[in-house]
């Protein structure tokens, strides 16, 4: 599967600059990130999350970060939950499954963009398979989007755990 087709119609229609990367199946946004040797804080990973409301909502925040729900509460004045793919899958035809594009505006979802995300030049995000991504400069795919840009996301901490051998 190439870059998803809507997507590259839109890009095009825009004559928006981007440059489509090809790797290896990959199926996290940090994967994507070593393969393509790009800092995950410039990979953007979509999460999909549903309101109280039940209205889904496409979160876009680099690899390397989470979602702070309780930041994500404040924003969105709102409780909001994961979805789980079976509930999301069907919102983006012509994708793989986990390989939405950051999008929103293309199948009418709400879409909202950390900050940490709008700090680098350039961004890159799955095309609409694990195979293929795309390298756009942030300002372009923000005035593509047209985002909701807040701060609702945090750094993974780096886990430590003891070895039980390390005092001897």
């Amino acid at each position: 599967m190439a870059i998803l087709p809507r997507l590259q119609e839109y890009l095009e229609s825009h004559h928006a600059q981007y440059e489509v990367l090809k790797h290896v199946n990959t199926y996290t946004a940090q994967e994507t990130a070593r393969v393509q040797h790009v800092p995950g804080k410039e990979v953007a990973k979509v999460v999909m999350v549903k309101k109280e409301d039940q209205t889904p909502v496409m979160l876009v925040l680099p690899a390397s970060y989470r979602v702070d729900f309780e930041a994500l509460q404040a924003v969105m004045h709102t409780n909001a939950v994961l979805e789980e793919e079976r509930e999301f899958r069907t919102l983006f035809p012509g994708c793989e499954t986990g390989a939405e594009p950051p999008f929103g505006n293309l199948f009418d979802l709400e879409t909202v963009v950390d900050t940490a995300l709008t700090r680098d030049e350039q961004i890159v995000f799955n095309a609409g398979s694990h195979r293929e991504s795309v390298r756009m400069r942030y300002e372009d795919f923000a005035s593509l989007v047209h985002p909701y840009v807040a701060t609702f996301a945090r750094p993974y901490s780096p886990v430590y755990v003891k070895n039980p051998y390390e005092d001897y």
